[in-house]
C-alpha cells in the first residue's frame, strides 16, 4: 500500500460503524496522567528578527512574545471548539516558551498537562500554532516575509503509548 491509497474504514478513530464521522468514545476508558509537547518554529527577515532577538520585544500592538504566550494559552484552552472532534479538556497546565536561535529562527514550545480519559496533543499544538499566528500578526507591520515552520509533536506521555521524537 502506498501512502495515497486510502486506508481500511477500521484503521480511522473517528469514524463509526456506519463510515459517518464521531467522535470517539472515552467513557470506559481510566483516568491517567497525560502530557504533550509541542513545537513551532518561525524564520524572521532580518527587519523583524532585529526588533525582537536583539532585545526589542515591543510591536506597536504590544509586547510580542508574553502577548504570543497568552493568545497560545487561551487557545489551548479553546481546542476542543475549534476541531471538531476533540474532547474538551480540563487542563491543569500549559506553559509556553518562547526562545530566539541563530539565524532568524524563533522556537515556540508549548506543554501541556491533564489527567484524563484521552491525550492532549492537540491542545499543545494549538498553543504553539496559535502563538506562532500570533507573533505574526503583530510583527508583520515589519515585513510579512516571516515562516511558520515545522509545527510538531515532540514527545506524548501517558494513554495507551508515548511517542518521544529528537527534534
Amino acid at each position: 500500500m502506498n501512502s495515497f491509497e486510502p486506508k481500511l474504514q477500521a484503521d480511522w478513530s473517528h469514524l463509526d460503524e456506519a463510515n459517518n464521522p464521531a467522535m470517539v468514545d472515552v467513557s470506559a476508558k481510566a483516568f491517567s496522567l497525560r502530557t504533550a509537547t509541542a513545537l513551532a518554529e518561525m524564520w524572521l527577515p532580518p527587519e523583524v528578527a532585529s526588533r525582537l532577538i536583539e532585545g526589542e520585544i515591543q510591536a506597536p500592538k504590544g509586547p510580542v512574545f508574553h502577548t504570543a504566550i497568552i493568545a497560545g494559552t487561551m487557545a489551548a484552552k479553546q481546542t476542543s471548539n475549534l476541531i471538531p472532534f476533540c474532547h474538551p479538556l480540563p487542563l491543569e497546565g500549559i506553559h509556553i516558551s518562547i526562545q530566539a536561535r541563530n539565524g532568524g529562527l524563533l522556537e515556540i514550545k508549548a506543554e501541556a498537562k491533564v489527567t484524563y480519559k484521552t491525550g492532549v496533543e492537540m491542545e499543545a499544538l494549538t498553543a504553539a500554532t496559535v502563538a506562532a499566528l500570533t507573533v505574526y500578526d503583530m510583527c508583520k507591520v515589519f515585513s510579512h516575509a516571516m515562516e511558520i515552520r515545522n509545527v510538531r509533536l515532540v514527545e506524548k506521555q501517558g494513554g495507551k503509548s508515548d511517542y518521544q521524537t529528537n527534534a
